[in-house]
């Protein structure tokens, strides 16, 4: 099994789960979601309280798989921080590298779902997961770790680039999901990329980045810049493209979506976390097609990660 440090956020989110008064309706600009008058009293059907943030969706995947994982984030002393302290002690994920910031409360998100269609609305208060400046790149030296998964840091360039040049001087490898704080300063992004082995962005995200229409244009601009890239295409799929081998892929299944969160989080860590053991390329992309399906039947990141020891079927993917 292999040591991964997980480099991202950690929020508590908080559920709001509704089946007639949270539900999209169309408007000139687009449609919105819940049909609440301003000053009114709405009842809700159902209240959850779980956790997510990229950088703990990921960890999570990596200790089911039986990995060593490493959580680095920012969080707070209050119920909220509590809150996660106590899943990553049950996941057996390391949490002595988090920083607690005594001026900002812990990350937190307010989810208005739509029990019958599954769409939501996302609240979020960044707090004490907004910013990364305080973390050291030299505790790696002490982890000596195999891998580095890094998600948003919130456009923090300076942080994602010292992590990155002392991850390649430690020949530790790196997978990257960027955010849209990344992918809007996508000159800065692609400045980092000769430090990445693998990179994961879905079509909307790889479009901001290189030219490029379908998903075979899109890989072949981004593999100059990084050697693997997976592109996600929501229920199209998506394509993956190592030295080696090229790969399109359909969907693991067709689920009911009871909750989308933390579904592109699954399909990254699962993919590395296939690949850390010891799995084919191939292996390792109907693995995280089948983590990010499992979840998004779920309520919460993180009820459905895979452990990597179920029994999979088959999917649609094809060499090209």
């Amino acid at each position: 099994m292999a040591r991964i440090v997980s480099l991202g956020s950690a929020l508590q989110d908080i559920f709001l789960i509704d089946h007639d008064d949270l539900v999209a309706r169309p408007i000139d600009k687009g449609p919105i979601y819940g049909d609440i008058l301003v000053g009114s009293k709405v009842d809700i059907d159902k209240i959850a309280y779980e956790i997510g943030g990229g950088g703990l969706n990921s960890a999570i995947t990596f200790a089911r798989h039986g990995h060593e994982a490493i959580f680095m984030g920012n969080i707070a002393h209050d119920p909220a921080g509590e809150a996660i302290i106590s899943i990553l002690d049950k996941e057996n994920i390391d949490s002595s590298y988090i920083n607690f910031l005594n001026k900002k409360s812990t990350g937190t998100s307010i989810i208005l779902l739509d029990e019958r269609s599954g769409e939501r609305t996302i609240l979020t208060y960044r707090g004490a997961s907004a910013q990364f400046g305080e973390f050291n790149e030299q505790d790696l030296d002490l982890i000596q770790p195999d891998w580095l998964y890094t998600t948003s840091l919130k456009g923090d360039f300076d942080t994602l680039k010292r992590f990155f040049k002392k991850s390649k001087d430690a020949n530790i490898k790196i997978m990257f999901n960027p955010g849209s704080k990344e992918i809007e300063e996508h000159k800065n992004l692609i400045s980092l990329l000769k430090y990445v082995d693998v990179l994961n962005l879905n079509q909307s995200e790889a479009r901001q980045i290189v030219p490029g229409v379908n998903l075979s244009e899109l890989i072949s601009h981004l593999r100059n810049y990084c050697p693997t890239v997976i592109i996600t295409a929501g229920p199209m799929g998506g394509i993956a493209s190592n030295k080696d081998e090229t790969y399109r892929f359909g969907i693991y299944e067709d689920k009911k979506i009871k909750d989308a969160t933390g579904a592109g989080d699954a399909f990254g860590s699962g993919f590395l976390a296939h690949l850390a053991s010891g799995k084919s390329f191939k292996e390792s992309l109907i693995f995280a097609s089948a983590n990010s399906t499992s979840v998004i039947t779920k309520i919460g990141a993180s009820k459905g990660i895979l452990s990597g020891k179920e029994q999979l079927h088959l999917m649609p993917i094809q060499k090209i």
